[in-house]
Formats: C-alpha cells, sequence, structure tokens
C-alpha cells in the first residue's frame, strides 16, 4: 500500500475536498494532488474526471479556482488535479516561467539533469492511478481526463495514447502542437533531445496523424486568448481531425481569456459532458 499523508481536508457540497501528499516512485520526490469526492452511498465505486493544470499552476489553481465541485457533486464525480512537475531543492529548474518547476509538459524527459526527476508521463499515466484505486473509491473502467493549456496538451496526448482508459477527453485553451510552438519547441528539446521524431507522441496533431483516434473530444477555446496564435494554435487541431476523419467538437468562446475566469465559466458544462459519457 502507498504511504499517503492527509495535509488537508474540508467538506464542500456535501462531500470531501482533500489534499494529500506523498513519496512518489515515478519523479524520485514528495508530490501532492487533490482529489474531490463527492457523497455516495457506503461502497459505491465513482467515476473519475483528471485535470491537468497548466504553466506555473500547482493543484492548488483549479482546487481554489476551478468551481467543479457543485457540478461533480450533483454527478457524482471524482475530481483529480496532480501537480505539474516535480518539486524540491534537489529538482532542477531554469529561470524562465516556461522550462522546470511547474513546467513539466507531462513528458518522460530523458535528457540531463532533468531526466532523474521529471517523468510526469509515468506519474500521471501509471503511479498516480495505482493510489487512486488503493485509497479512493474510484471506478477505474470509467474514467475521463481535461486540462487547460499545457494541461491541455497532457489530456489530449494522454487520451489518444490511452483510449481504452479514458472515455472521454476534454480541454480548456490547449497547446495542441508543441511541434509547432515556441513552448512546445522549448520544452521537448529541453526535456527529449533535438530529435524531432521523438517528440511526436507528445504532440497531440501528430498523434491523430499517426493513426491514434478518441471517441469524444470536446475543446473550448477563447477568442480572447492572448496567446492563441502564437502558442495554441487551435485550428492545426481541427485540421488534423477532420483530415483524419475522427470527431471532434471545438467551441470558440466569444471574449475569454486565458485565465481561470474563462477556465471556471465552462466548467460545469465539462464536468456534465464527462458524467454523460461515464454513466454505467
Amino acid at each position: 500500500m502507498a504511504a499517503l499523508e492527509k495535509v488537508e481536508e474540508h467538506r464542500s457540497h456535501s462531500g470531501v475536498q482533500g489534499v494529500y501528499r506523498h513519496g512518489s516512485t515515478s519523479t524520485g520526490t514528495e508530490m501532492t494532488f487533490s482529489v474531490f469526492v463527492p457523497e455516495h452511498e457506503e461502497g459505491a465505486k465513482l467515476p473519475v474526471l483528471w485535470f491537468l493544470s497548466g504553466l506555473t499552476c500547482t493543484h492548488a489553481n483549479v482546487t481554489e479556482k476551478g468551481e467543479y465541485r457543485a457540478a461533480c457533486a450533483e454527478h457524482g464525480v471524482i475530481f483529480v488535479a496532480p501537480d505539474t512537475s516535480p518539486r524540491g531543492e534537489d529538482v532542477p529548474d531554469d529561470e524562465a516561467y516556461d522550462f522546470g518547476k511547474g513546467a513539466g509538459f507531462y513528458v518522460d524527459a530523458t535528457e540531463q539533469p532533468w531526466a532523474k526527476h521529471f517523468r510526469m508521463r509515468r506519474y500521471v499515466e501509471q503511479e498516480l492511478p495505482a493510489i487512486l484505486a488503493e485509497h479512493f473509491p474510484v471506478d477505474i473502467d470509467r474514467q475521463g481526463i481535461t486540462g487547460h493549456s499545457m494541461g491541455g496538451h497532457g489530456a489530449l496526448t494522454i487520451g489518444l495514447r490511452n483510449p481504452d482508459r479514458f472515455r472521454s477527453v476534454s480541454a480548456f485553451s490547449p497547446i495542441v502542437s508543441p511541434l509547432n510552438c515556441p513552448w512546445g519547441e522549448k520544452a521537448l528539446g529541453g526535456y527529449l533531445g533535438p530529435d524531432r521524431d521523438g517528440w511526436r507522441e507528445y504532440d497531440a496533431c501528430a498523434l491523430i496523424e499517426d493513426g491514434s483516434r478518441l471517441e469524444h473530444l470536446l475543446v473550448d477555446q477563447g477568442t480572447g486568448d492572448d496567446f492563441l496564435e502564437s502558442q495554441l494554435k487551435t485550428h492545426l487541431l481541427a485540421e488534423a481531425c477532420e483530415k483524419a476523419g475522427m470527431p471532434v467538437e471545438i467551441r470558440m468562446q466569444p471574449g475569454y481569456d486565458h485565465s481561470y475566469y474563462f477556465i471556471s465559466s465552462f466548467m460545469a458544462e465539462h464536468v456534465g459532458w464527462h458524467a454523460e459519457r461515464l454513466k454505467d
């Protein structure tokens, strides 16, 4: 059994919002994550929705600003929010906000000095799901995943690589093609090295081009997002899905920016959308 430390728990919407810490075998550091468990019958197993956060964020950003608990309580969905990178005094970092701590990009790094600790793909895909199954009433056969910005990139790529695990995938203002934007080129080059062919498994558009498919995909993107043209490039995802014949609902939301004001405006809709697809 993985040892789990309770950092805090709060009663909310008749459920429990908690924050927990554990020693990670993936990153070699302590990792912190939050979980909301709605009220439920004893012995019941509930569907789970993962939320992956963006650059500079921790678990706390969506936990405090995401406004998901009422919807999760209504639909009976567990909500899980991991951190965005390993942390600690021995963990390497970069002076810029878009690389190093807070910017793990949900990859397993292969380049030094990052390879020892920056293994967020393994953490999210393997280690944390096992911990959740040990300690929380999750139904591992009913999982959805969503995320914002860098976390939207994580949700898309993890969902595309694991379509049998995640019944539903959505994203808020995701980085849809790290191969084709400055944030992605810096992160993937730094963590994975110069061979761009090795980056393709971390690029949603490339994964679709290479044959990966999703049955249910929803994307919300604000038209007032300062990063839309330079970093996010939503049109590339639309083009990749159209070329592949893969269904996708992309909603361009007029005037919304990149902030949690945007995310919280549509979070309840995303929770309900996932809940519909995670029914028994």
